[in-house]
C-alpha cells in the first residue's frame, strides 16, 4: 500500500521546555527528511485543559512556539494540537498511526533517573512507532 504524505507524520511533544524545543527542531528535521506532516503536540493535565479558552492560549502560545524555533521551510506541513491527559499517555495516542514519536526529557532527575521525570518510561512502554528522546545540550554556564 502507497502512503501519501497526507498520511505520513511525525509528532512531537512540546510543552515550551528547553529539552521539548530541541525535540521540535528534530522532528521537523526528520518531517522534511521523510516527506512527512510534523504534528506538534501540547499536553494538558486533565483539570487544566477543561477550559475552552486556557486550550486556545496554549495553542497560541504553541504557534509562537513552533515560529520561533523552526524556520519557515517550503516543504513542511505542520499541524498543532491541544489534548488533554497525561503526556505518558496522550503523546502514545496522538502517535499511533505516525512514523516517528519525538520527545524530549532532561537529563538527570532529582531521583535519579538518567532520562528525568516519569514521561519517558511510561511513553517507551505504550508507543508502537520509532520513539526519540532529545535533550538540549546547551549549558547555562557558558562562558561570558
Amino acid at each position: 500500500m502507497w502512503i501519501t504524505p497526507e498520511h505520513r507524520s511525525v509528532v512531537v511533544g512540546v510543552d515550551g521546555s528547553p529539552n521539548s524545543m530541541a525535540a521540535l527542531r528534530r522532528a521537523a528535521r526528520e518531517a522534511v527528511e521523510r516527506h512527512a506532516r510534523l504534528d506538534v503536540v501540547r499536553v494538558l493535565e486533565p483539570g487544566a485543559a477543561s477550559r475552552p479558552l486556557r486550550t486556545a492560549r496554549e495553542w497560541l502560545r504553541l504557534r509562537r512556539l513552533v515560529a520561533d524555533a523552526i524556520p519557515r521551510v517550503q516543504h513542511l506541513t505542520t499541524r498543532l494540537r491541544v489534548v488533554r491527559g497525561t503526556p505518558g499517555e496522550a503523546l502514545p495516542r496522538a502517535a499511533e498511526h505516525a512514523e516517528l514519536l519525538v520527545i524530549g526529557a532532561r537529563l538527570r532527575s532529582e531521583h535519579g533517573n538518567p532520562l528525568g521525570g516519569d514521561t519517558v518510561p511510561a511513553v517507551r512502554e505504550r508507543t508502537r512507532c520509532p520513539l526519540v528522546v532529545c535533550a538540549d545540550q546547551t549549558t547555562t554556564d557558558a562562558p561570558s
